[in-house]
Formats: C-alpha cells, structure tokens, sequence
C-alpha cells in the first residue's frame, strides 16, 4: 500500500500529513489558515492523493511556518509512499486554465530537488494569506520530496486565481507522476537503476 503518516514537532509548529497515493482525492485539512487549507484541499481533490492534514502553528507571528512546515512533512509523507519508485511513470506536466490565469507544470520525481518559480502574484495578498507563502510551500515540498518542479504562469490577472492555478496544475501533474506504469510494473523510471 503507497500510504505514509508523518509526524514532525519544532518548537514553532506541530504537523501531521498522512496520504494515500492510490486514493479518490479525499482530504481533510485543517490548518487554521483558511486558505491556505482550500489550497491543501485542491492539491488532494486534483491529484487523486488522498490527504489528511493537522497543524497547529505560530499563527500569532503569521502562517509562514505553518505553510512552510506543512510543505516539509508532505515532501517527506511522498517520499515514504513513494518507496524505491518501482513502477511510477515519474514525470508529469500539465497546463492548467482558471478563468483569467493560466499555469504551466512539469515536474520529475527524481530524488533531486530544485524549484524554478515563474509564477509572480500580482499582489501581496490573498485576504490576510501572503501570496509569497504559495512558493515557500512549493520550495518546501521540492526540497523535502524531491521533486524537480517548475511552475510557471502563462497569464493571470487575479492572485487568487493563479495560486490555484499553481496548486492544481501541481496536482495533476502529481497524479500523472505517481501513477503505476502498466508497461513498467516492477522496472525503475531510470537507467541508473536507482532514483
């Protein structure tokens, strides 16, 4: 079973992730940032991963860590459900459109991680939710997950829109990624023999 729970305590946040990679997209997070759960909860619904999502964190400095942290402890959960990647595709990418913004994913599960961002929010915030906080969640769950990711915003006028944009187009590229490879079922995505 690709499933993982990870549990990660600092003195700034305490996260809980577990996800099931072969899921329905069920998900229920709770983060007490508000919209950053919406997002959590679109990256869960569009990648088919199904996710469930404690923290609790120094809100009363701002959601920085939160967002942050939550990023890490998803980039390890991958990690751990993902297992030696014997049988994924590996490599997903789409494109996604949300009325005025469109965002470009293409991502390579390849235990190397680097983020490339072309995805500038055309205000600083989201409501109260600071619209740096959609790359630092993304840096994160690179970093953690190892994930070579690019994400970059063909359009948007709207800041709301392309930071869901962001997180769809993450998702469906994630789900493409993740999927078991029927002509590759005990093979590894790599001709290094190991990722």
């Amino acid at each position: 079973m690709r499933k993982a729970k990870i549990t990660r305590t600092t003195a700034e946040t305490e996260i809980s992730v577990e996800i099931n990679l072969d899921g329905t997209g069920s998900y229920d997070n709770q983060t007490g940032v508000g919209f950053f759960d919406h997002m959590l909860d679109q990256l869960s619904r569009h990648s088919l991963i199904d996710m469930v999502v404690r923290a609790k964190g120094d809100l009363h400095i701002d959601d920085h860590h939160t967002v942050e942290d939550t990023g890490i402890a998803l980039g390890q959960a991958l990690v751990q459900a993902l297992g030696d990647k014997r049988g994924i595709r590996r490599y997903g990418h789409f494109a996604l459109a949300m009325d005025d913004a469109q965002v470009h994913c293409a991502l390579d599960l390849s235990a190397r991680p680097f983020l490339v961002w072309n995805c500038d929010m055309p205000t600083a915030k989201i409501g109260t939710f600071d619209t740096e906080l959609v790359r630092e969640f993304f840096q994160a769950l690179a970093t953690h997950g190892g994930i070579t990711l690019h994400v970059d915003r063909a359009h948007g006028l709207n800041a709301h829109h392309i930071a869901e944009a962001a997180f769809k187009s993450v998702a469906r590229s994630l789900r493409m990624a993740v999927e078991p490879d029927p002509r590759m079922v005990d093979s590894l995505p790599s001709t290094k023999g190991a990722l």
